[in-house]
């Protein structure tokens, strides 16, 4: 019912065409954890791609609409910088780390890359 960002059409369809794997396991409790989280149901991480000394994270905005969303990570990170499809460090790209992770700036269906350099 409603609009398709209302009824959450685009998690729905993330979740049929990649359906979670059963991985046999001991019985021990294990804490749940993530590596990454969006504050905005309209962005979408798309993938996060590993490099030397760095991941590579690719979002975008899916409800057609203007939004801020904070990116968290659980990973030690030292700088980001925005950068474009082929991964080059755009100018004026810096963010800044915050405690609530780093902000981005998403217009209707806007692609970002952040390029993400860990601590050693």
């Amino acid at each position: 019912a409603g609009s398709f960002q209302d009824a959450g059409v685009i998690q729905r369809a993330y979740n049929l065409n990649f359906p979670l794997h059963a991985v046999p396991a001991s019985s021990a409790q294990c804490l749940a954890w993530s590596a990454f989280s969006v504050s905005s149901p309209a962005v979408v991480l798309e993938t996060a791609e590993d490099r030397p000394e760095a991941v590579v994270v690719r979002l975008y905005e899916a409800h057609g609409s203007t939004v801020d969303a904070w990116l968290q990570t659980s990973l030690p990170i030292k700088e980001a910088t925005l950068c474009d499809l082929l991964e080059r460090p755009v100018a004026q790209g810096r963010l800044l780390l915050e405690q609530r992770g780093m902000r981005l700036s998403f217009t209707p269906f806007r692609l970002l890359s952040v390029l993400l350099v860990l601590k050693q």
